[in-house]
């Protein structure tokens, strides 16, 4: 159906489906029920609201938009290599890829700073999965940290404040095919032909200033061995009392354990990985190479690009690479294979489902005209270089209440990705050199969102984290809450809003990172 011919199209209650969503997520914390809401009604409003609309929206919802959703070819690749890196990280985990490179990282840790940087260390390693990141880090260094003394606050910290960041920020990971996907399809929705979703997702990556300066910060505590707020009085009575195991058996989690008596090597997982990066930047180059142009550049090859060739190539390789390692060295049966590739799918499967309604949301949301409404509104009263500060807000508050950053994401990205591009237009800045205030805003929902992930006591990776750290897990909240908003008060301040206005995103993150340290050093103390 044709935006033009919809009644309501380009109206107030255009932005009621969005609003809608946002609203349920924050008040029932439920981002599935929340997005599934706001189509049913933008679906209504586009059948004219009447009588029967109401009853046959739900059928429309799923019979069209989720099914047009799933039947675009390129959207059908993103849930593939999602679920095929999520699988590999099955295999890795099973095989004892994954505990052979911690067993790496520990041999060296035998001190509390060496404790402390190995745990960061370790969370930087496994970039590829957050959940993967928080499980195997919180298990692996909680024996070592107690040894030296460490809190337990202190290590669900350092899991945490390295699980999303670098999984947001790393170039293959089980974040990026969402990621892509919500951008994709936000970019062709207002005609954006400069380069694809991926080539637009490394153009974000420098202005992701909240998860950059998180990890940097869990850097300098962990070196500098120096903490403030009630992070600091954790560590004395860690360091002067005995440590004592938490129950943990009233939180089971999903771990996928190495098989029994068998051996742990590291080259098991990082050979897959390596394979999977390899055959990407391969697949990237191979596609977006025109031997017709002279004078290529690699951002014009990354541009040009077919991503989702690039990464389903690679992730099927990675996934051969791990099940070829498992069964040739008789680690696993090629049924064991199988099993640890469909739990590794499992926690996609979630991701996916949302993902697929966002979509939806939005193919709902452009034949209402929506940005375009809300960007009619506010285009005379507020600059387009203020827009990423208040969306960094926005998702960061969406995140917060929802206990997901995916959640925020694909609610915000197909939202606001039209209105700042409609923004632009209207305030005459709709030029390639001002795209940088696209890349801004976009980094700033990603990021907003990994900012109110950390600090919401809901979120899975937050939860995941205590857990696996035998941590109590609200003195993990209250604990780490100071450092995400010293963090992200960096982030907003000398961040997104001198990058909004055309400052060095490069030369900003300098110049807060040597801020940040500065105030370590000067308000920390040691325990």
């Amino acid at each position: 159906m044709e935006a033009q011919q919809v009644a309501h199209a380009g109206t107030w209650l255009s932005v009621v489906p969005p609003l809608l969503a946002i609203v349920i997520a924050l008040a029932f914390k439920q981002v599935i029920p929340a997005l599934f809401t706001g189509l049913v009604f933008g679906v209504w409003v586009i059948g004219g609201m009447s009588f029967s609309a109401l009853f046959t929206a739900p059928l429309t919802t799923l019979e069209v938009f989720a099914v047009k959703a799933l039947a675009d070819e390129d959207h059908a690749s993103i849930i593939l290599f999602s679920f095929m890196i999520g699988g590999m990280v099955g295999i890795t985990s099973r095989n004892g890829g994954m505990q052979g490179i911690v067993n790496l990282i520990l041999r060296w840790a035998n001190s509390v700073k060496r404790a402390s940087l190995a745990t960061v260390g370790m969370g930087l390693s496994i970039f590829f999965d957050d959940y993967a990141n928080t499980l195997v880090v919180g298990n692996t260094m909680r024996p070592v940290t107690d040894k030296m003394k460490i809190s337990r606050e202190k290590l669900a910290y350092l899991v945490d404040s390295t699980a999303a960041p670098i999984a947001c920020l790393a170039l293959v990971t089980t974040w990026v095919g969402f990621q892509v996907g919500l951008i994709d399809d936000a970019l062709k929705a207002v005609g954006y032909d400069e380069m694809g979703g991926y080539g637009v997702f490394l153009q974000t990556i420098p202005y992701s200033f909240y998860p950059i300066f998180a990890l940097f910060l869990t850097i300098m505590v962990a070196s500098t061995g120096k903490d403030f707020g009630p992070m600091h009085q954790a560590e004395v009575e860690a360091r002067n009392a005995n440590i004592t195991s938490l129950n943990l058996d009233k939180h089971p989690t999903e771990e996928i354990l190495p098989v029994e008596d068998k051996p742990h090597r590291a080259l098991n997982a990082i050979l897959p990985f390596l394979t999977l990066i390899l055959v990407v930047l391969g697949g990237l180059y191979y596609t977006g190479l025109d031997n017709n142009v002279a004078d290529q550049t690699i951002r014009d090859i990354v541009g040009n690009a077919n991503s989702y060739k690039a990464l389903l190539w690679g992730t099927m390789s990675g996934v051969l690479m791990a099940a070829v390692l498992s069964v040739i060295q008789g680690i696993l049966t090629l049924e064991q294979t199988v099993n640890a590739l469909l739990k590794g799918m499992k926690p996609m499967l979630l991701a996916m489902i949302i993902l697929v309604l966002a979509w939806s949301l939005s193919e709902i949301s452009a034949e209402l005209q929506t940005s375009q409404y809300i960007s009619g509104m506010i285009q005379d009263a507020l600059s387009v270089h203020w827009l990423p500060l208040l969306i960094f807000l926005l998702a960061a508050l969406t995140a917060f209440a929802t206990g997901s950053s995916w959640g925020a994401m694909g609610i915000l990205i197909p939202l606001v990705v039209p209105i700042v591009w409609n923004m632009m237009g209207a305030q005459g800045v709709l030029e390639t050199e001002y795209y940088y205030i696209i890349y801004t805003t976009i980094a700033s929902i990603l990021a907003g969102a990994v900012w109110g992930d950390h600090c919401s006591p809901i979120s899975d990776t937050t939860i995941l984290s205590s857990m696996a750290s035998g941590c109590d897990h609200i003195e993990h909240v209250r604990t780490q809450i100071p450092y995400a908003f010293y963090a992200g008060g960096f982030a907003m301040i000398i961040g997104i809003i001198p990058a909004s206005f055309g400052f060095s995103p490069w030369l900003l993150i300098v110049i807060a990172t040597i801020g940040m340290y500065l105030g370590l050093r000067w308000k920390g103390k040691e325990a």
